[in-house]
């Protein structure tokens, strides 16, 4: 497997080829070293099998980013001991050296100054669209002292490549877009690119036995035609830009979508928003014009889309992103011929993109561990108990794998005929399908444990007797609160598991994330559908990444959306709801009516049972119903058993 085979970039050799890129994790300390969080983090994807992790965005000068930072020599120290313990593995260790696109240095010179925060952001705000035309010469040269400084403190720590952040600063000034300088910084290509040459040139200056790895963004077109990204350059100046890198003595290319769209969806793409290995034209169109080694990142979701990418000629190393943080044994089982026992990526950006957005660190919805490495950690059990598991939805497996991991014997009594609860009709709205992946990896593993499954059987207080232990699962169900009425409604839940309808004409009651993606299911069939919100805001636990296409799916299928209406009954032809803003009472007619008002957790009567019993998932009081909390409270309590 291609995959698997060693590569030379520059001065050194990577035992495979699969790299994990630069992807802002949030892990490390507030002065941006590298603590015990970010350490065990990379520690275990070295562990893993991993060939190459390029930390991402390091910055050579204190900011405001959450983002690694080296711009001290008080750093050098704890990114050294991070070198060190990859190379324990055989993994080599980038560092991307990245300047924000602002005049960060003002900013906390504001902020030491206590100025006002409305002062400090506007001006943030600001400097973002207008740093780098408006940044002297003077102020480009003072930045790539710093940048220069910064990779002198990376030689000293054992780092083994140098990356170049391609966006960013950089980026922004190569870009046609967004680089409207007069002087030799802007205008013609060969200007546009001086900044960029000119880091280069700083870290061969710094060794001539570092490897350089440039990350070459590029601004891609949507199928209207219109750009995508504006840091960056358009595919034919990327092409040319490679060939100058090359004769310049960089070593290696990663080619990526360019940023600053206002989007990160557009550089993260969650399920089914766009194609899988979404960059594969672009890089082999680079691939095609250098003798140096290319690689591409994006959507890129298992080790056989990866090796087809190899084969095929379209890069020569792969980034592994979201993938690693899902399963960081990637590599290990590929070697180990178990690649079905990967636990794969649904690009769901809920624990990772959203993650970040909000200035909290990476933790994947399916991975408990991840975030947690070397603390989240399955031990054999100190006494062997008899486990009985209440639900096969995600959260009653995965207490299954864990609880059977541990050595305990385990049981899983499921009420329905099939496995996987709710993920069932929750992969049933468009885009979602990639969810089933995570079925394919709970089917393959239970296989390969010691656990019995009973379908169609639904769980007793008689059966409970000689269990050690009881984990509840079973879940939640449509709510139906007290809207008189109700009964003219169908549940949404319903629908999405297959439920035929005979009339066209729609109204969903709810506008959570229930109701738009069984909304955004029905219009696509050709149904007419409407929806009613009470609040100013309709699907406000998703994610601001998918929301812009959630709004452009509504636009196209033409589905009404109705806020600030409060449902005041469910008459048999009609919605009557107050409109909050009008102060009015309006009638909504329809020919169906769908409930998605809410969900309710399930309940089970074991009272007095002699059982240790714990309630996981979607029915434990005070959690929230998704795969994140399902994952990590079944991970948890299980892991508990028997110590």
């Amino acid at each position: 497997m291609k995959l698997l085979e060693p590569i030379q970039i520059g001065n050194i050799v990577l035992k495979n080829r699969v790299m994990f890129p630069p992807l802002t994790t949030g892990y490390e300390e507030k002065d941006g070293s590298i603590g015990e969080q970010s350490l065990n983090f990379y520690k275990r994807l070295a562990e893993g099998g991993v060939g190459y992790i390029v930390i991402g965005d390091v910055v050579p000068i204190p900011t405001f980013s959450p983002t690694p930072k080296l711009f001290m020599d008080a750093q050098i120290d704890s990114f050294k001991r991070l070198a060190d313990t990859l190379h324990e593995y055989d993994c080599k260790l980038g560092l991307q050296i990245f300047h924000p696109e602002y005049d960060a240095e003002t900013l906390m010179q504001m902020f030491k100054e206590n100025r006002p925060k409305e002062e400090i952001f506007g001006k943030l705000h600001y400097d973002m669209l207008h740093f780098i035309n408006e940044a002297t010469v003077e102020q480009l040269k003072k930045i790539l002292e710093k940048i220069t400084a910064c990779i002198h403190r990376a030689i000293k720590a054992g780092v083994d490549v140098i990356e170049v952040h391609g966006d960013r600063l950089v980026g922004s000034l190569c870009s046609t877009i967004l680089n409207k300088r007069t002087d030799q910084y802007g205008g013609v290509f060969e200007n546009r690119i001086r900044f960029a040459l000119e880091v280069i040139e700083a870290i061969q200056s710094a060794s001539d036995q570092i490897t350089i790895e440039y990350k070459l963004p590029i601004v891609t077109r949507r199928l209207d035609g219109s750009f995508q990204g504006k840091g960056g350059l358009v595919l034919e100046e990327a092409i040319e830009f490679a060939k100058i890198l090359e004769q310049r003595g960089v070593h290696a290319l990663h080619v990526a979508q360019a940023n600053h769209t206002g989007n990160m969806n557009d550089t993260i793409p969650a399920m089914g928003t766009r194609d899988y290995a979404f960059m594969r034209k672009e890089s082999k169109a680079i691939k095609s014009v250098v003798s140096i080694p290319v690689s591409t990142v994006g959507r890129i979701i298992d080790v056989d889309m990866a090796e087809e990418l190899l084969q095929e000629g379209i890069c020569d190393y792969v980034g592994f992103g979201r993938p690693l943080l899902a399963d960081p044994d990637i590599v290990n089982k590929t070697i180990v011929n178990q690649k079905h026992l990967i636990r794969r990526c649904i690009m769901c950006n809920k624990g990772c993109t959203d993650a970040i957005q909000n200035r909290r660190f990476l933790s994947c919805v399916l991975n408990a561990e991840n975030g947690y490495e070397y603390k989240r950690t399955i031990e054999p059990a100190k006494q062997i108990h008899n486990v009985a598991i209440v639900g096969a939805g995600i959260a009653g497996l995965e207490a299954a794998r864990v609880a059977s991991l541990k050595g305990h014997k385990v049981t899983v009594f499921e009420k329905s005929n099939q496995l996987f609860g709710q993920i069932n009709i929750a992969a049933v709205p468009p885009r979602k399908d990639e969810m089933l992946r995570i079925c394919n990896y709970y089917t393959a593993i239970i296989k390969d444990l010691n656990i019995t499954i009973h379908l169609n059987e639904e769980f007793t207080k008689e059966q409970a007797e000689g269990f050690d232990d009881i984990l509840v699962a079973i879940g939640a169900q449509n709510a139906h609160p007290p809207i008189p009425g109700i009964e003219y409604t169908i549940d949404a839940w319903d629908v999405l598991a297959g439920k035929e309808l005979a009339k066209q004409k729609i109204v969903i009651a709810g506008g959570g994330l229930v109701g738009v993606e069984t909304a955004e299911y029905l219009a696509q069939k050709g149904y007419q559908v409407t929806l009613l919100e009470m609040t100013d805001k309709f699907a406000k636990e998703e994610s601001n990444t998918i929301m812009p296409t959630i709004l452009e799916e509504f636009k196209k299928f033409n589905i009404k959306v109705l806020t600030n209406h409060k449902i005041k009954e469910f008459a048999e032809t009609v919605v009557v709801c107050e409109d909050l803003l009008q102060n009015t009472m309006v009638e909504v007619p329809y020919e169906i009516c769908i409930n998605a008002l809410a969900s309710q957790k399930n309940k089970i009567d074991l009272k007095n049972v002699k059982a240790n019993v714990a309630y996981i998932g979607d029915c434990l009081e005070g959690a929230g119903c998704n795969i994140d909390t399902a994952t990590k409270t079944a991970y948890d309590v299980a892991n508990q058993i028997g110590m």
